[in-house]
């Protein structure tokens, strides 16, 4: 706190402070545990139970506060007003803040089309949930109401259907949920996050759940299959049927559902429209990874594009180049990049407070049983406001056998008080029935206007014996959700978004067209790579290269190969020539490190080219071991583009050699020792970190120095440098072989 000048009287010193609070100051040692249980955990159940996880009426309490306020404001029938005043008055039930309010209301509205049936009718800018840069306008300058099947949701709300509870100050009452009279939880999509659980709830058509769920009643084993064929999203796209994941999602409440984008090839401008993708992804994000793939050349056919979306709707435009295969395109594109994504459903909602992961049947059963109480409170509510009236008529049917001798009673009674009693005992009529008989208007003490009111005393007495029927029985209550579940799926009932598709490409592995050609790769060590075709290396000059560096590698190949760059941290990085851009000798080239996102510090040690897997990789320490590794090791069906654990890093790596067939290696010691050896003494290992076998025998102090492939005519006598046997130490150089050593250097 900041400080007074000392003369001043009303200083308050901080001392004085923390001496006038009980424990400020001290420092008390507590159990990690005892803290997690009096803090976390009912902060973890509050936004579990009261703020991100669904309730069986298939609403969040934010929700819920939003709509109720809306419905009591007259917004079902009336017109619609700013959003701002909504909010406002909101704020009621919910202490979240407006900016959290009005997220809600957008998220419900039509115009930001996240709801397959949306409960906000709304005006003006919503923003797009296809778009995260269509963002919506602020509260003052957008309209709204409710949308007309949000009369379902309130139906008979004032009729004790379900329990109300105060609001946060006590000061008014909301429901604990919404009477539905359709299975909302798994018409719009809903997704939260609460802490230590999630939920994402798909979309179904409405008319398709409403079949299902009358078949449920009907019959607790009806097949959801049968009328459930897939979810249904507001943004359309298709749906990769595949029935064993599907019953994964309705049977356990967990599993992932395939959504791709819906195409148009324009043959006339050579393009592809994009009109509809998967909710769970945006325009940019789409974009903006086909520009990235574009970039890394791994999508060589598109030459541009753009977002052309309006107010008549989505729309994102790829041009093509000349010859392009559309539908190939589109393919490689569906696996590529989010025009195919997959859905993550998580059935988790809330059950009597209590969260439950639940398939489709499941979460309708529990909905049918909450909708049986409603139904019921309603029945019992009209039943007992049924006998009340009956009660009165019946009073008011006494009364009629002598009108004047009511009013006789009334006028010649002095007190006002002694008017109930003196009526009581003039016909033998409880006080209720006084009470009412009292109230009558004089301008209704007539024959007339009595025998009317008693008119309906059979006709209340049948609905009675209707409403007990029915309250004795659970199968009527289960017929009127019948009726009013035929009743809804009639009026508010759409044809499905999504399409359902059957992938026959889905077992295919869909391969990019790689233009094949000869192609000369070469390899520096200080990790730089040309590719650069025969025709540009005949007319080219000498190679650039970076001060001090030199070429290692220089191989004859195709555009098709694949690339293995091993590092220095014992993991190899995977690419394809084809990666890379065409060179001249003139250039420095890609350096690999930052083309193939090495980590800090890592460097390339060794390029291997091969096209199809085939042969060994060979690794030399320093302690004498080699470990040869099948090239097989290093085939990914799945693309991955850097493996860990390439070779071991039980002993410093000195040398690194790709070898189609076994051959003969020159291995040099630090003693001047040379070791003639055929590789095919040396077994092959599956694991690729293998710590190798023993080869050469190295004396104390000596190491393993280099390893080269042997030439014909290397040494004068090759015999005397092989051995019978493994690991072996080598011999020195001979004089005839010192000498041509000398000669050739």
């Amino acid at each position: 706190m900041a400080r007074k000048k000392k003369d001043n009287p009303e200083i308050i010193k901080e001392d004085d402070v923390k001496a006038n609070i009980i424990g400020a100051g001290e420092v008390v040692s507590q159990q990690i545990t005892s803290t997690l249980e009096t803090n976390f955990m009912p902060y973890a159940m509050s936004v579990i139970v009261s703020r991100a996880i669904p309730e069986i009426d298939g609403f969040k309490p934010s929700h819920r506060k939003l709509l109720y306020t809306m419905y009591k404001m007259g917004l079902l029938n009336g017109g619609r007003i700013k959003s701002a005043n909504i909010v406002g008055r909101t704020m009621q039930l919910n202490p979240h803040g407006d900016a959290a309010i009005y997220e809600t209301m957008v998220r419900l509205s039509k115009g930001n089309e996240t709801l397959l049936h949306p409960y906000v009718d709304s005006k003006g800018n919503f923003g797009k949930a296809y778009s995260k840069n269509m963002v919506y306008a602020a509260s003052r300058y957008t309209e709204a109401k409710l949308e007309g099947i949000c009369a379902e949701l309130f139906g008979d709300i004032d009729k004790d259907t379900v329990d109300f509870v105060d609001n946060y100050d006590s000061t008014m009452k909301e429901p604990k949920l919404l009477p539905v009279s359709f299975p909302s939880i798994l018409i719009n999509m809903n997704s939260g996050i609460a802490v230590g659980m999630a939920s994402n709830i798909c979309s179904f058509n409405l008319r398709e759940i409403c079949e299902t769920t009358i078949g449920l009643i009907k019959n607790p084993d009806f097949d959801v299959f049968e009328t459930l064929k897939a979810p249904d999203f507001i943004g359309g796209g298709l749906i990769v049927y595949d029935r064993a994941a599907l019953e994964e999602v309705y049977n356990t409440g967990r599993g992932s559902i395939k959504i791709r984008a819906r195409y148009t090839y324009d043959k006339k401008n050579n393009c592809i429209d994009i009109t509809e993708i998967p909710p769970t992804t945006t325009c940019e994000a789409i974009i903006d990874k086909i520009i990235e793939k574009v970039k890394a050349g791994s999508l060589k056919e598109i030459s541009d594009i753009r977002d052309e979306t309006d107010k008549s709707g989505l729309k994102i435009t790829i041009d093509l180049k000349r010859g392009t295969d559309a539908e190939k395109l589109m393919k490689r594109l569906y696996k590529m990049t989010p025009l195919e994504d997959s859905f993550g459903a998580n059935f988790n909602i809330l059950v009597g407070s209590t969260p439950m992961v639940m398939g489709v049947a499941e979460i309708l059963d529990e909905w049918i049983a909450f909708r049986v109480e409603s139904v019921s409170r309603r029945v019992g509510y009209d039943l007992a406001k049924s006998k009340e009236k009956l009660h009165l008529l019946l009073g008011l049917k006494k009364i009629l056998l002598d009108i004047d001798k009511a009013i006789k009673i009334v006028r010649e009674t002095e007190e006002e008080s002694e008017v109930v009693p003196n009526l009581m005992i003039g016909f033998g009529i409880d006080e209720i029935q006084a009470e009412y008989v009292a109230e009558i208007k004089l301008r209704h003490l007539n024959r007339e206007y009595i025998l009317k009111r008693i008119a309906d005393i059979e006709e209340l007495k049948k609905n009675i014996a209707e409403m007990e029927d029915i309250l004795s029985s659970k199968a009527k209550v289960k017929k009127i959700i019948v009726e009013e579940l035929t009743k809804i799926a009639a009026k508010y009932g759409k044809d499905r978004r999504s399409e359902i598709i059957y992938d026959t490409d889905s077992e295919e592995t869909i391969e990019e067209e790689i233009p094949d050609y000869e192609a000369n790769l070469f390899f520096t060590r200080d990790g730089y790579f040309k590719k650069i075709t025969p025709l540009s290396l005949r007319m080219g000059g000498e190679h650039k290269l970076k001060e001090g560096d030199e070429i290692v590698a220089s191989i004859n190949s195709k555009n098709s190969a694949e690339l293995l760059f091993f590092t220095d941290k014992c993991q190899v990085y995977k690419a394809k020539a084809s990666d890379f851009e065409d060179h001249k000798a003139s250039v420095l080239g890609d350096f690999i490190p930052a083309k193939l996102e090495f980590e800090k510090d890592e460097k390339p040690i060794y390029m291997a080219v091969t096209s199809d897997y085939k042969g060994y990789m060979l690794f030399f320490f320093e302690n004498g071991k080699v470990a040869k590794v099948n090239m097989s090791g290093y085939e990914t069906k799945t693309n991955r583009k850097k493996l860990i654990k390439a070779y071991s890093d039980k002993a410093p790596i000195v040398d690194v050699m790709y070898i189609a067939e076994d051959t003969e290696i020159v291995l040099t010691s630090t003693a001047g020792r040379k070791l003639l050896v055929n590789t095919g003494a040396i077994s092959a290992k599956a694991a690729k970190d293998t710590a190798g076998v023993n080869v050469m025998t190295l004396k104390k102090y000596h190491k393993l120095q280099s390893a080269t492939l042997y030439k014909e005519g290397e040494f004068q006598k090759p015999h005397r440098y092989r051995t019978k046997t493994l690991p072996a130490a080598g011999a020195l150089l001979s004089a005839e072989d010192t000498a041509e050593q000398l000669t050739l250097e």
